[in-house]
């Protein structure tokens, strides 16, 4: 954690070293609050999606939840997603919801890490798409990742995926050797894991339903970003947010950085730079975004509470 925020700080010092600070909060304070407002209600669409693939998952394991009460826990699952210094707290909750319901805290927890799993599938993809596009307009030199390693990606997690649904009675014997630890334990845990993948093969289009929602949901972030834009009146298109937005949310997936903070900045800027816009921009853009998302969060915190009490 002490590494990460040391790359954080650095990589924020140094974007400030090279920007005028009076004209980002002047452009700041001239922001347009309707697209901001607009942005929020982007984002809530966004929230609402997401939670859409995951009761599709639910509802192929047969375990109903009411979407009412799955929009909430994926509230409070995104603010301590963005309030904490890890993204994993949020999945902590959303399996600690289901639980009850499912009947079993493993079966939630494969729903869940199939739901993470589709979604970055879907996410590298459009980044891959987006990395191609931008190689092809300005050269390979204008994508802070190569396209060619972005695709391998999105193949490779295919290829290793599409055995573990189509053969799940496969993966569960590679998995044997881990009863050593715990025979019975592990091993009926390892039984539960195997037969909710073998109910995810007989419904592909739950899969499919899934993955879509993941390419939505990309959409909507890329809108989300482009509410911003006009927010502060920044020339830029929503072609070429859709292509800087994937990528960056790739970049962030980096263990470098507490939660992407810095790294974001740093991704927007290289991009900026290619397209001859300046650095103010650039980091104005990526923490009015991340700051609207902490915002928009608090709503997770207020659904919380609510439930404590």
């Amino acid at each position: 954690m002490a590494a990460k925020l040391t790359v954080s700080v650095a990589l924020l010092a140094l974007l400030f070293s090279r920007i005028d600070t009076a004209r980002l909060l002047a452009s700041a304070r001239n922001a347009s609050v309707p697209w901001l407002v607009a942005a929020l209600g982007v984002y809530g669409l966004n929230v609402i999606a997401s939670t859409w693939r995951w009761r599709l998952l639910l509802d192929a394991q047969g375990v109903h939840v009411p979407g009412r009460t799955l929009f909430r826990s994926f509230l409070v699952a995104n603010f301590f997603n963005n309030f904490l210094p890890s993204n994993i707290g949020g999945d902590v909750i959303r399996i600690r919801d289901t639980a009850g319901p499912a009947g079993s805290k493993t079966l939630a927890t494969t729903i869940v890490l199939v739901d993470r799993g589709l979604g970055l599938m879907g996410l590298v993809l459009v980044a891959a798409l987006g990395a191609t596009m931008q190689a092809g307009l300005h050269g390979s030199g204008a994508s802070p990742i190569w396209p060619s390693w972005l695709w391998a990606i999105f193949i490779a997690s295919a290829a290793l995926s599409a055995p573990a649904m189509l053969a799940p009675e496969g993966l569960g014997r590679l998995l044997q050797p881990l009863t050593v630890v715990h025979p019975e334990w592990v091993g009926t845990r390892i039984e539960t894991f195997t037969s909710a993948l073998g109910r995810f093969r007989e419904r592909p289009g739950a899969l499919a339903g899934c993955f879509g929602g993941a390419l939505l949901v990309q959409g909507l972030m890329v809108m989300f970003y482009f509410a911003v834009v006009l927010a502060l009146q920044i020339p830029i298109s929503a072609w070429e947010l859709a292509v800087i937005v994937p990528l960056s949310l790739v970049v962030q997936m980096l263990p470098v950085s507490v939660n992407g903070l810095g790294l974001r900045e740093a991704t927007f800027s290289f991009f900026f730079t290619r397209l001859g816009l300046p650095i103010e921009s650039a980091v104005l853009l990526s923490l009015t975004g991340a700051a609207l998302t902490l915002l928009f969060s608090l709503t997770g915190a207020a659904v919380y509470v609510s439930r404590a009490r």
